[in-house]
């Protein structure tokens, strides 16, 4: 770790380094508006990492950082003799990053907004919880539950799903709610890694092109393992006997629910098509998708006449997507491509990749990403235009996206799932079960290595 930060700190003042596939970078890391450039990054992050005591959208410090550092690339590339159109295709590559993926999340969350307002996952909240199930089976079936669907959900909305259940249930025991909880984490982000429609970085990983759909599916046991593992031991301290009883009433779902999941699993259909058979982003089958739920919802407005009906907008489901998780995303695709154009990434891939070596490198990002978010960390490895082959993209995709679970602060799961608990479930609470998570997180990469190396 000391040289990981010796290597870290040394990369400000490295000389310049020529090179890229599409366009040249500037060479200009070891330059005085260089470094302040970084600089600007690095206080913009600091206010992200402090979200949950500013209650500063994470969204805001990085577009204003992004916008800055490209303020900077453009006079850089003025005094390097840069020509404007070469500058615009630079710029252009994070633009066409930025809007294939931004496309992509907001039909995704479209559909799970919708779902929501149908009442799919209030149905199952409430059918957990008046099954009476005890606490280890409710420690088990959350998890499961979490880890698949997960899987097609991002691990923020799953975690939010499934913790409302555990505190239902545990409102009268806290540590049941404590240890539930990062079960709950654990299983988020290890879902979210076998499959592109889990975790953002999974799917930056496939429409960049280095693997396809099937291919993130030789992740499941290495995820399954990387949740099992410290589940088996958090398991041992989870307090026997049954919550109390409840007068839960059942949920009932709205009109169209279940055809809306199908839907759902139709898009997602049409996604992989668009990019398998077709040579399209994934993205166009995607927005083929929300066309289809468009016209379904127009067809429910049209076949029942309740006011429920009525009222129902596909409209509002977009605009209560996360609109500050796209935004953030913006910031860290323009922040990060900036400062990979000015050359810092170039000098990052050296020292990690070609220093330390792919195998330990990608491991070593997972390690970055418990403490960073791992969006920005896969955007910078995917622009190191690095040469690997698909056993150690699909590494780097599993420690990526389960490397989060080290910390609490280390997924969006972890952050949000802080602030339901009601101090239940704190930073230090988390701390406690890391030596064991960091287990499961050895065991998912041997795990890979025996069954994909």
């Amino acid at each position: 770790m000391l040289r990981l930060l010796l290597i870290l700190a040394g990369l400000l003042f490295l000389p310049e380094i020529a090179m890229a596939e599409e366009f040249h970078n500037l060479g200009l890391t070891g330059t005085e508006r260089g470094i302040y450039t970084v600089l600007i990054f690095l206080v913009a992050y600091g206010f992200v990492m402090a979200e949950e005591f500013t209650h500063l959208r994470k969204s805001k410090p990085v577009i204003f950082a992004a916008a800055v550092i490209w303020g900077h690339v453009a006079i850089l590339a003025q005094e390097a003799g840069v020509s404007g159109e070469e500058l615009h295709k630079a710029f252009e590559h994070d633009l066409k990053e930025y809007a294939e993926l931004m496309l992509f999340l907001l039909v995704a969350m479209t559909y799970i907004n919708t779902m929501a307002e149908r009442n799919v996952f209030e149905a199952l909240r409430s059918w957990l919880i008046r099954k009476q199930f005890g606490y280890k089976q409710l420690f088990w079936i959350t998890g499961i539950i979490t880890f698949f669907l997960s899987s097609v959900a991002d691990n923020l909305t799953s975690a939010l799903l499934v913790g409302a259940v555990v505190m239902a249930v545990g409102a009268d025991n806290e540590k049941f709610v404590s240890i539930g909880f990062v079960n709950l984490v654990i299983a988020a982000n290890a879902g979210g890694a076998f499959c592109p429609f889990g975790d953002i970085t999974t799917l930056m990983v496939w429409q960049a092109g280095y693997a396809e759909f099937f291919d993130f599916f030789k992740l499941f046991i290495p995820s399954v393992v990387n949740f099992v593992v410290p589940a088996f031991f958090m398991a041992q301290a989870i307090p026997s006997g049954q919550p109390k009883a409840t007068n839960e009433a059942a949920v009932e779902l709205k009109p169209g629910g279940w055809v809306v999941c199908g839907l759902f699993g139709v898009t997602i259909g049409l996604a992989v098509s668009f990019k398998q058979f077709l040579h399209l982003p994934p993205f166009m089958g995607m927005m083929a998708g929300l066309s289809i739920l468009m016209l379904f919802i127009y067809y429910i407005k049209m076949r029942f006449a309740s006011a429920d009906a009525v009222h129902l907008d596909v409209f509002d489901r977009v605009k209560e997507a996360e609109w500050d998780t796209l935004l953030f995303f913006f910031g860290v695709v323009f922040a990060v491509g900036g400062l990979g154009y000015i050359g810092y990434l170039e000098l990052l891939s050296g020292a990690m990749y070609d220093g330390l070596g792919q195998t330990t490198a990608n491991i070593l990002v997972g390690i970055i990403s418990a403490i960073v978010d791992n969006i920005p960390v896969m955007f910078a490895v995917l622009n190191m235009n690095l040469d690997m082959d698909l056993y150690q993209w699909l590494l780097v995709t599993l420690t990526a996206g389960v490397g989060g679970s080290l910390f609490s602060v280390g997924s969006a799961a972890g952050v949000a799932l802080m602030g339901q608990s009601n101090h239940k479930y704190t930073f230090f609470s988390h701390l406690k079960w890391t030596p064991v998570i960091a287990a499961g997180y050895a065991a998912s990469i041997v795990t890979h290595y025996l069954i994909n190396g």
